[in-house]
């Protein structure tokens, strides 16, 4: 599938548009992957939701299990952002990325491309996870669906971004792994989606503070249970932000790469 356009513009549609479809095309090819974003959290579940709840009465006024359920969300699309992102070592290895980089298309259209189609996946990814909050007992009205939704979408995007930015300086899969995992284990166990951050040493609070997926699970927990909308914008405002700093630096990395 090649890529052709005479637009020399700072974004072109088509092409966005054709990387979107052809991650579309490579996720319907592999059913493996919505099969394992079942799986995880499934296992998180189990093992966190029903082995620690037994030890914690809840937080925030919410059974454990209730307040573990946004954090799982959250899990599921960071892990799926970041695999996601991972296409780009991919294609890389096997060309693509090069008749890509060789097109007559702005680099910013090809960041922008892999970002919202990533960032999609995951989204189809975190939907799979919130078919248990009836199990978990949590009403999700459709009017509530329409905020978690682009809350998933920005949580998402924000992830995806960062990915790609790191999946641009990696040259191997095995270099790309090993990496996101000194990454991505920290941004979880560090967002406050497991228990408050409000109950750590002052400075793994820090370190929460500066990590963009806090404010990701503070934004999916407070759509999920409806709570204060000023601390919702404020993290949609701190995500929105970090998504434009990590796309703008992932483009000058795929800039640096042409």
């Amino acid at each position: 599938m090649g890529l052709k356009s005479g637009r020399r513009g700072p974004l072109d549609p088509a092409a966005i548009g054709m990387i979107f479809r052809r991650e579309m095309i490579r996720l319907t090819r592999d059913p493996s992957r919505l099969a394992g974003s079942l799986g995880r959290p499934l296992l998180w579940f189990l093992v966190l939701g029903l082995g620690m709840g037994s030890a914690f009465s809840g937080f925030q006024g919410v059974p454990y299990i209730r307040y573990l359920l946004p954090g799982i969300v959250g899990m599921n699309l960071l892990f799926a952002s970041f695999l996601s992102a991972i296409s780009v070592i991919w294609d890389r290895e096997f060309g693509f990325l090069k008749e890509m980089l060789v097109a007559p298309i702005p680099r910013s259209s090809i960041v922008l491309g892999k970002t919202i189609a990533g960032a999609a996946v995951a989204c189809l990814q975190g939907c799979v996870v919130i078919a248990f909050a009836p199990l978990m007992k949590i009403p999700l009205s459709p009017e509530r669906l329409l905020l978690i939704l682009p809350a998933m979408f920005l949580v998402a995007f924000s992830m995806t971004a960062l990915g790609l930015l790191i999946a641009s300086r990696m040259t191997s899969f095995e270099g790309f792994g090993t990496l996101i995992n000194f990454v991505i284990m920290p941004m979880f166990f560090l967002s406050g989606a497991v228990f408050p951050m409000d109950q750590v040493p002052p400075f793994l609070k820090g370190l929460g503070a500066i990590n963009p997926m806090s404010y990701g699970v503070d934004l999916l927990r407070g759509v999920f249970e409806g709570t204060t909308l000023t601390a919702g914008w404020r993290s949609a405002a701190v995500l929105a932000a970090f998504s434009f700093v990590a796309v703008a630096a992932a483009d000058w990395a795929f800039r640096k790469r042409s």
